[in-house]
């Protein structure tokens, strides 16, 4: 911006967990960015749609609930997760990793598959996030941010009576961070 906008958007206590939490503000910044661009185009486009990718579901959640809470007329299309031949999250950041790293970078979408299959099999009450934490962060140049699981309706520990339930990491590999998800349900 020229000018730093006075006015912003708040994501609110959504906004604040997880990965508003290793980041603060930055979700602010996010849906006031958001806001602001759909400010701009409104004028001119009269059935608006908005692409968020879903491997940033806490954010396709707070601009859904932005389009929610402000009455946006506007229509958000989450895009599904696009995977390498390994497994490994299509992400800008990924160019960032050496070849050592990217191999590293496996445990992530490995551990996630486990904890969906175990999910499946199971129920995901059965699901020892420590273990899960523990692999994650016993992979050399690989340390975990966090690793959770969550009612993707409100970013809260799920319940049985969740419709869907996301597992959530976020982890540096060398001095990249990368964030995942998988449905388990």
């Amino acid at each position: 911006y020229p000018d730093a906008p006075i006015v912003t958007v708040s994501a609110g206590r959504m906004g604040e967990v997880l990965e508003g939490a290793s980041r603060p503000g930055h979700f602010d910044g996010v849906v006031t960015v958001v806001a602001k661009l759909w400010n701009i185009v409104r004028p001119a486009v009269p059935a608006l749609r908005s692409y968020f990718g879903q491997k940033d579901a806490q954010q396709v959640l707070l601009v859904q609930r932005m389009i929610h809470d402000f009455n946006h007329d506007i229509t958000l299309r989450p895009v599904a997760i696009v995977r390498d031949d390994d497994g490994l999250a299509l992400s800008s950041r990924n160019e960032f990793l050496s070849e050592q790293e990217r191999e590293a970078a496996l445990v992530i979408s490995r551990t996630l598959a486990l904890i969906r299959e175990n999910s499946l099999n199971r129920g995901f009450e059965s699901i020892d996030l420590e273990s899960a934490r523990a692999r994650i962060n016993s992979t050399e140049g690989v340390r975990l941010d966090y690793l959770e699981l969550v009612d993707p309706s409100n970013f809260q520990p799920p319940t049985a009576d969740s419709e869907r339930v996301l597992a959530l990491v976020a982890a540096y590999v060398g001095s990249t961070r990368l964030i995942e998800n998988m449905d388990l349900l």
